[in-house]
């Protein structure tokens, strides 16, 4: 089987050399998304807003993925400052329940377009 690009414009566009996620047989491959409202492609303010963002943007390409939240086996969330992981477990149950995915959290310096938030991941479907 090849490789299937999925994309929605309920999330923002790819913004550089990449798909918003390739599905290949079960596994679909989440691309990062940051907290740039779909619409305006303009990044939305606040760490709070930009996690909701985040989590809303992923959930609009497992929805195009045909996919479900309960698919997710595992997510990667990028931080430009870890004191916000608290807030993002917080937001993350309005989002995912349990059992939750596997998941990491990673401190970094910077992110695309002055993002506080970032986050990736895979699915495993049909299963």
């Amino acid at each position: 089987m090849t490789k299937e690009i999925v994309s929605t414009n309920k999330a923002p566009k790819a913004i550089g050399t990449y798909s918003q996620a390739v599905k290949k047989n079960n596994l679909i491959f989440l691309s990062g998304q940051i907290p740039l409202h779909p619409e305006t492609m303009e990044l939305v303010d606040g760490i709070e807003t930009q996690i909701h963002q985040v989590f809303q943007n992923i959930l609009a390409v497992i929805e195009a993925a045909e996919a479900s939240v309960d698919d997710v086996v595992k997510l990667n969330i990028y931080l430009t400052d870890l004191t916000h992981f608290a807030l993002v477990n917080e937001i993350m149950a309005q989002y995912f329940s349990e059992p939750y995915p596997a998941r990491a959290a990673i401190g970094v310096a910077s992110l695309p377009k002055g993002a506080l938030v970032e986050a990736d991941g895979f699915l495993v479907i049909g299963e």
